[in-house]
């Protein structure tokens, strides 16, 4: 797995990508999304860098029942405020990709810790290999701005899902993605809080998107500004959606894993049951007996469903391709006019 921590306070790729600002197409509309929630002390110079990053761009706060002044910052910094109450970075995300119409989106955190002077590239990376995402990976020597914990569970949650869905992204959970106009309004975006980034990577994993994934700096949060992440709680949630996921996209691996797992233990509880049948021709211990029976059809119950509901995911894979397929690739013929 690539390694998310550099020595470097910048990698190659970002002076790259920042040299191909001057392509960009001026006729695509982009928007750059900032869900905030209490970030009155970043969120008016996070507007101001992608400003001045993204010069043609329109810049969307969505202020989740913030408790400080971070609407009020960010109108004045020149965003336009967007108000979502229910909690929960999912939901403040899924508004904007409700309610912001664009060619290009640009999803960035209002915490100041990724930087916005890489946005120009990324976008013209998606536009040059014709992407529906391009994921920022993050890349720090700051020991601050990426704790351990976080790292660890990062790289715990983006082996998982690479061994189960695909492997295509080092840093799953990073909150600087560029996304196309196919991409944002193919997306359910289902989930409520910090799981976010898991639902969109799975997504793009499972409808087989072109996407592509390149290093970006990784900043410190400043001093009096504090991470609303929580390394167990939204770890444990994280975890909890990669299962759900993994039970909704595959079904029958998910339930076909749950039917060797019964299957297994009604077998075990058995075994000396059909020996002391074989060597005296009685059953002695019949509650066992009828706990291995009543488990191994719980095993084939479960295995039908997984046969039953991989047949409907089927099908419900292939409406969303072929939502997605409706709508116009960003960028060559057939495109969305601006």
């Amino acid at each position: 797995m690539t390694e998310l921590l550099s020595k470097r306070p910048h990698a190659p790729a970002d002076e790259a990508l920042a040299g191909k600002a001057l392509f960009l197409d001026a006729s695509l509309s982009i928007a750059v999304l900032v869900p905030c929630y209490n970030e009155e002390l970043t969120v008016a110079k996070v507007v101001a860098d992608f400003r001045r990053a993204l010069p043609t761009a329109t810049i969307y706060v969505c202020d989740n029942n913030s408790s400080d002044r971070t609407a009020e910052c960010a109108r004045d910094a020149g965003a336009h405020v967007m108000f979502e109450p229910l909690p929960g970075k999912g939901n403040a995300v899924r508004r904007l990709f409700a309610d912001v119409d664009a060619d290009i989106y640009v999803l960035a955190d209002g915490d100041d810790t990724y930087d916005a002077a890489a946005a120009p590239g990324l976008v013209q990376h998606l536009l040059d290999r014709r992407l529906d995402m391009v994921n920022g990976s993050r890349v720090t020597e700051a020991k601050l701005a990426y704790r351990f914990g976080h790292r660890f569970g990062n790289r715990l949650f983006s082996s998982i899902v690479a061994s189960c869905f695909g492997n295509r992204f080092s840093d799953m959970l990073s909150g600087y993605r560029v996304l196309s106009r196919r991409y944002v309004k193919s997306f359910p975006a289902q989930v409520r809080g910090f799981d976010i980034e898991t639902e969109m990577t799975v997504h793009a994993l499972e409808m087989r998107m072109p996407v592509a994934e390149l290093p970006t700096v990784y900043n410190e949060r400043p001093p009096g500004s504090f991470s609303k992440l929580s390394t167990y709680k939204d770890g444990i949630r994280i975890m909890w959606r990669i299962l759900m996921l993994l039970k909704e996209e595959r079904p029958l691996a998910f339930f076909g894993a749950l039917f060797g797992a019964l299957a297994l233990t009604s077998l075990v509880l058995a075994y000396p049951l059909f020996v002391t049948y074989f060597e005296t021709g009685l059953v002695p211990r019949l509650p066992t007996g009828v706990l291995a029976s009543a488990i191994m059809l719980l095993a084939f119950v479960s295995l039908t469903c997984g046969l039953i509901l991989d047949t409907v995911t089927r099908g419900r894979r292939e409406l969303k391709r072929m939502f997605y397929l409706s709508i116009p690739p960003v960028g060559g013929p057939g495109r969305r006019a601006a």
